[in-house]
């Protein structure tokens, strides 16, 4: 049964919220955390740890921070600086890259609506991360879920090294991969524009967050996970690749798209009407935006600043540049003219594709990744889409399904342990294979399983929160409304008023 603009939602769901608010805000903290914030130190303390630097025994974490728990490991400042950045870096892909990225490809009477939409990511998501989110993704669990009370309401989660960036703190890694779980759900909302309710877009970003992308984190990234090929499980699992979330951020969220748009169907007039941008110029400055951003997004999972980061960064910005090239010449070929949104949108494809790669790949690999992309996602944009006849609004599918689709199956061919090594090395300290290009053809299969995973937990999951989604509040908007516009029928505002 649905309930007309969400009443039971608002009833129900709003309400109990409030007390996960409250819980996450008096949450005890565990004793040895309460002993770790950073005192300030003593001239003499300073020359001791100087003395112990020089000696050759760098300071312990509870040197610097006077914390009960002793470890061989300690914070480094440029490291920690370099991921703080980056996390920024990535927090502005979502607002205000992808918020004007999407805002200047649908119609005027939807800009506020959709720019909107990303702005919720930034706070809905937040909260969840605190409270569970990150626990249940990046704790140590089982293979396809990490522990859901293990780091519950940011327990235990402080200034103590991360298992996964020893030289930052826990809290520094936390908001990083947050920033990664902000705009996943955020790319979905590229194939609802225009016709989803507020209400239903709120509820389905809760449960596709808890029930999609937390565990596909954990089973890439997190401790013991399934497709971890750096922490993988004791027993069996398969040793993906993915160093910034081809296949977690991307194929998730592209193919989750897909079935939204077709789950909700094609917007009131499509193929009568035009669907033009309404604002190419926010189209530029958003994809300008993103490519920046993604330099935190892909050399941020490095971890440090090291030069694998500068590896990641380099690789990228070759990949983009290549990518946005293929599809404006692809595009010029076949239609005569080589647009402006166009060579934005391969620019974003080439991000997308080389994400997974970023930290794997030598530069020239990286053009020919990012090239593949330009040109395969505009067919998937403009022949494929229209064979089907299915309508992806912004083609979140057509460039983060295909391109990260694209990308995780090419890292499998291109992987180089000189550049990063995750199979460790043989007696005489030389790396172990990684890609095909490198003597382990195998690592292909391994990125064919973690690609078909995440396309079928992607595409049943988001099916299935969607019947429950729609029973609850519906998902669309009615015809009336749809027509007037979401800004105003949604939100009760208009973004020009000329």
């Amino acid at each position: 049964m649905k309930f007309a603009h969400g009443k039971l939602f608002h009833r129900l769901a709003l309400p109990a919220l409030v007390p996960l608010l409250l819980l996450a805000m008096v949450a005890p903290t565990s004793a040895t955390e309460k002993t770790a914030a950073p005192r300030d130190s003593t001239l003499e303390e300073r020359v001791a740890d100087l003395e112990k630097y020089f000696a050759g025994t760098p300071p312990t974490l509870a040197d610097a921070t006077g914390s009960s728990r002793k470890t061989n490991l300690t914070i480094s400042t440029g490291d920690n600086a370099w991921m703080l950045t980056s996390s920024a870096l990535v927090l502005m892909m979502t607002g205000p890259g992808l918020a004007l990225f999407y805002s200047g490809l649908v119609r005027r009477k939807n800009v506020l609506a959709t720019m909107m939409q990303s702005f919720m990511m930034m706070c809905v998501i937040t909260l969840l991360w605190a409270i569970y989110g990150y626990s249940e993704a990046f704790s140590k669990g089982n293979p396809f879920f990490g522990s859901f009370w293990t780091w519950f309401c940011m327990k235990d989660v402080g200034p103590a090294p991360s298992v996964y960036s020893p030289n930052t703190p826990n809290w520094t890694y936390c908001v990083f991969q947050l920033m990664f779980a902000i705009i996943t759900p955020g790319l979905i909302c590229g194939a609802y524009a225009e016709r989803m309710k507020f209400s239903a877009m709120l509820l389905f970003t809760t449960l596709w967050a808890t029930l999609i992308y937390n565990p596909l984190a954990h089973m890439l990234w997190g401790d013991g996970g399934f497709l971890n090929a750096w922490f993988p499980p004791e027993h069996g699992g398969v040793k993906a690749l993915d160093f910034a979330g081809g296949t977690v951020v991307h194929i998730s969220s592209g193919v989750s798209a897909l079935v939204c748009a077709l789950y909700l169907g094609k917007r009131v007039g499509y193929g009568r009407e035009s669907f033009a941008p309404h604002n190419s110029a926010f189209v530029v400055i958003g994809a300008c935006l993103l490519w920046v951003g993604w330099f935190g997004f892909n050399a941020g999972s490095a971890g440090n600043a090291s030069s694998l980061a500068s590896s990641a960064f380099v690789a990228t910005h070759f990949a983009t540049a290549a990518a946005a090239l293929g599809w404006m010449f692809a595009e010029w070929a076949i239609k005569g003219k080589p647009t402006v949104v166009g060579a934005c949108s391969g620019a974003v494809a080439g991000l997308v594709a080389i994400t997974p790669a970023s930290g794997y790949v030598a530069p020239m690999p990286g053009i020919v990744i990012g090239a593949t992309a330009g040109v395969g996602c505009y067919v998937a944009v403009t022949r494929i889409k229209a064979a089907f006849g299915y309508d992806d609004s912004l083609d979140a599918f057509g460039v983060h399904g295909v391109g990260g689709t694209i990308g995780a199956l090419l890292t499998g061919v291109f992987a180089q342990g000189w550049i990063n090594a995750p199979f460790g090395s043989d007696a005489n300290g030389n790396p172990n294979p990684v890609g095909w290009i490198d003597g382990n053809p195998g690592q292909v299969l391994n990125q064919i399983i973690a690609v078909l995973i995440s396309w079928v937990l992607a595409a049943a999951g988001t099916f299935l929160i969607l019947r429950l989604v729609d029973a609850i509040v519906g998902v669309r908007v009615n015809e009336e409304d749809e027509r007037q516009g979401l800004d105003i029928t949604q939100h009760g505002e208009e973004g020009y008023i000329f």
